[in-house]
């Protein structure tokens, strides 16, 4: 009996420390389920314009800036990313866009049913309102010519 009132003394006297484990499940649970999410959702990140683009073997240009990108579809709306904007509000929108840069660059994605016309008639648009740095967009020939 002396002995457990001995050991007790010896365990009311001593310094208990704190355990120092991290549980890191609970983190690398949540670190994978957001790498599943930004893996499903990537794709979806796209411009949702529905633009039957025409081929070509043209190689890419290369730029640095984040691109304005003009769609004009096969029933000759325009859109402004994924924005629906009607002619008359083109100009405005742009300039609000750019934020009057009219060094900025515009690329078009124009549906490859739609007249040279219609086209040309978008380009002209944007030119007389001041941007002379428009380029079309295609897509790559599948097979080599």
């Amino acid at each position: 009996m002396a002995m457990t009132s001995l050991s007790r003394k010896r365990r009311r006297g001593s310094i208990r420390h704190a355990d120092a484990d991290i549980n890191i499940t609970p983190f690398v649970d949540v670190v994978l389920v957001l790498l599943v999410i930004f893996m499903v959702a990537a794709p979806l990140m796209t411009v949702g314009v529905d633009v039957e683009l025409p081929q070509t073997s043209a190689a890419p240009i290369k730029n640095d800036e984040e691109p304005l990108v003009l769609s004009l579809n096969s029933k000759g709306e325009i859109f402004i990313g994924e924005n629906l904007i009607p002619r008359e509000k083109l100009l405005e929108k742009l300039q609000a866009v750019t934020a009057a840069k009219e060094d900025s660059v515009i690329y078009i994605r124009a549906d490859k049913r739609l007249s040279y016309g219609q086209v040309m008639e978008l380009m002209g648009a944007i030119n007389n309102a001041g941007y002379s740095k428009v380029a079309l967009v295609t897509d790559a020939l599948d097979e080599p010519r």
